[in-house]
């Protein structure tokens, strides 16, 4: 079965779909309530974080073309600024309350007799007589008597902390119910107590966690209740989380990727700059003379005519291309020449050197014709090395 979306569709496509990646909100737009209703038809879990016009301006135009480098930088500059706040229902949190330095603790390490722990559960059995009166400090008394025969029983602390987060005294509460699962890592009570003094404080990832997990220990009705009613908070700071994680993973990628984009750049720059100075250490080598260092046909060396060299017609003669590569091709098979025989250009440079290098004499060593060119014989007739003597240098 082919696609029925055309490749132009199936781009802008895949542009919402990353669109919705990093702004999850943009699906709450009044104008994608049909799709919003379709993925949740499919059992999607939706981010519940309000929409706004500012998130939409934020986001960019769908339309956008992805392959535009500008457009990319703008990108990169639009998800490396500041996170923006969570739009949270804050509603029943309240003030912390300050430490209370009288709370106590007692010393778990002591060794507790029999006597002690049962004047413990009598302390204990008087508070929860007051708690029911709701005579909270009361109760809270005869708690810390009881901690104080018996500081080992995390039941004491749990159940002073319930009383704590009926005073309002979160920070209070969740000392206590702290020090109770230290004691005793199984405490529901505990948990469920802390769980919702987190709550009352506006931590509600914390408040979540305690909560499931007394709820896997001892179901209860109130602390599922509690669950429900920090749920959606909980669940939008941990996309938020998500998002952030995510947007530092691409940020942190993408820097990579420039990181060795530019060193892969200036790999480049550098061999091209070394292939740059060799062609011209190359073309200094030989420059002035075709063939030089590898010899002149008939045996002679370009050094050889070192004369030729301040010669400003014939060096400028070699600047020209053709020529340059008709003596290249001559150097390496004096046999070559006879293809040049009718190129005025050519015959006039040898000429040059003829008149040159043979000093214009009929006596000359090159009176016969160029060394290696040959004269009326051609190519190469007559050719012989020249002597020092021949050529007059000293």
């Amino acid at each position: 079965m082919s696609c029925p979306i055309n490749d132009e569709h199936i781009v802008q496509l895949k542009v919402f779909v990353e669109l919705c990646k990093n702004q999850p909100q943009i699906l709450q737009h009044p104008k994608l309530t049909f799709f919003k209703d379709y993925l949740t038809s499919l059992g999607v879990t939706l981010p519940t974080a309000t929409f706004g016009a500012k998130n939409f301006a934020q986001s960019g135009d769908t339309n956008t073309d992805t392959n535009k480098p500008e457009d990319n930088a703008q990108s990169s500059n639009d998800e490396s600024e500041p996170e923006s706040e969570v739009e949270l229902d804050m509603e029943g949190v309240i003030e912390p309350d300050l430490t209370d330095e009288s709370q106590t603790m007692g010393d778990s390490a002591r060794e507790v007799t029999d006597e002690e722990r049962d004047q413990s559960d009598e302390k204990r059995t008087e508070a929860m007589r007051a708690f029911s009166e709701q005579q909270f400090d009361e109760a809270i008394k005869l708690y810390s008597e009881a901690i104080q025969l018996n500081p080992q029983s995390a039941l004491l602390f749990a159940k002073r902390g319930q009383i704590y987060l009926k005073l309002n005294k979160p920070n209070a509460c969740i000392k206590d119910c702290t020090r109770a699962l230290e004691l005793n890592c199984d405490s529901a009570a505990a948990y469920k107590f802390r769980g919702r003094a987190y709550r009352l404080l506006g931590k509600f990832e914390e408040a979540s966690h305690d909560l499931c997990e007394s709820l896997k220990i001892d179901y209860d009705d109130q602390t599922n209740e509690w669950l429900n009613e920090v749920k959606p908070n909980a669940e939008r700071l941990r996309q938020h989380k998500l998002s952030a994680q995510r947007k530092k993973e691409e940020k942190e990628h993408r820097e990579k990727v420039r990181r060795a984009r530019k060193a892969q750049e200036a790999r480049a720059r550098a061999a091209h700059a070394r292939e740059a100075d060799s062609r011209g250490s190359g073309a200094g080598a030989g420059a002035g003379f075709p063939g030089a260092g590898a010899g002149f046909p008939g045996g002679f060396n370009p050094q050889d005519f070192s004369n030729l060299l301040f010669d400003q017609e014939i060096m400028a003669a070699f600047q020209d291309p053709e020529v340059a590569a008709a003596f290249q091709d001559v150097s390496s098979n004096p046999a070559n020449f006879i293809k040049y025989q009718n190129n005025p250009k050519i015959a006039a440079v040898i000429e040059k050197l003829q008149n040159k290098l043979g000093k214009g004499g009929a006596g000359g060593p090159f009176s016969g014709g160029f060394p290696g060119f040959g004269a009326a014989g051609g190519p190469g007739a007559g050719a012989k090395p020249p002597t020092d003597d021949d050529v007059g240098l000293d």
